[in-house]
C-alpha cells in the first residue's frame, strides 16, 4: 500500500469535510466538533497503546459521527451506517487508497453502541472504545446531563431519585442513564487500554453520584 499523502497531511483535509458536513446538519450537544475531537485525542492514545494502524483509525476517529441523527430520532440506531457510507465515498473521492476504505468503514460502524455491531477489527475496538469513553468520567457526567436537558428530562425522579424501588427509566430521568447505559458501558470496553480507562472514569462517576445523594440528604 502506498499512502499518496502522510497521514498527518491527511488530517486537516479531513477535518476541514467534517467541518463542512457539520455546517449543513442540525447538531447535536453530545455529537459535535469538540466531541469529535476529543474522541481522536483518545482513538489516538488507544492505538499507540494497542498497535493498531492510524492510516484506518485516525480518518474513522474524524469520521465517525459524519451523519449527525439526533437521539429519540426513530432512525437513531442507523448513523454509523450512514456515517460509515458517508465516510468511504469522501475518502475514495480524495483518493485515500482503496484497501483501508472497508476497514474504516467497519470502524465507523461499529462505534456505536445503538448499533449493536461487534468490532471485528483492533482499530475498529480502538475507535468504539475511545467513543465509548468520551460517555464516561466528568465529560461523561457533563455530556449526560446536557443531552438530558435538551431532551426536555428531568435530573432525577422526585421521591425516588436513585430507582429503588421503580424501574429505570433514562427516557425519562438523566439519572438513571448511568445505570441503565453509562455503567454498562464501562464494562464492555474492549482494549485493555480502554478498560484501564474506563475503570477510572467509572469511579470518577460513582464518586459524582455519591456526593448527589448526600446532596439529596439520601443514606
Amino acid at each position: 500500500m502506498t499512502m499518496p499523502l502522510a497521514i498527518e497531511e491527511w488530517e486537516p483535509r479531513i477535518e476541514a469535510h467534517l467541518r463542512a458536513a457539520y455546517a449543513a446538519q442540525p447538531q447535536d450537544g453530545g455529537h459535535d466538533l469538540l466531541h469529535v475531537r476529543r474522541v481522536v485525542a483518545t482513538a489516538l492514545a488507544l492505538a499507540e497503546a494497542e498497535g493498531a494502524r492510524l492510516e484506518v483509525v485516525l480518518p474513522a476517529a474524524w469520521l465517525h459521527d459524519l451523519v449527525v441523527v439526533p437521539k429519540g430520532d426513530p432512525g437513531r440506531a442507523q448513523a454509523s451506517r450512514l456515517s460509515g457510507e458517508a465516510a468511504v465515498r469522501f475518502l475514495a473521492d480524495a483518493g485515500y487508497p482503496q484497501e483501508l476504505l472497508e476497514d474504516i468503514r467497519h470502524a465507523v460502524e461499529a462505534h456505536s453502541f445503538s448499533a449493536g455491531i461487534e468490532a471485528r477489527t483492533p482499530e475498529a475496538r480502538v475507535v468504539q472504545d475511545a467513543d465509548r469513553l468520551d460517555g464516561l468520567g466528568a465529560i461523561g457526567i457533563a455530556r449526560c446531563f446536557g443531552v438530558g436537558a435538551a431532551m426536555g428530562r428531568p435530573l432525577y425522579a422526585e421521591g425516588e431519585p436513585f430507582a429503588e424501588s421503580r424501574p429505570l427509566d433514562d427516557g425519562a430521568y438523566s439519572l438513571d442513564h448511568f445505570y441503565v447505559k453509562l455503567f454498562k458501558t464501562a464494562e464492555r470496553l474492549t482494549t485493555e487500554a480502554g478498560r484501564a480507562e474506563g475503570r477510572r472514569r467509572a469511579e470518577t462517576m460513582r464518586a459524582y453520584l455519591s456526593e448527589f445523594r448526600r446532596e439529596l440528604g439520601l443514606p
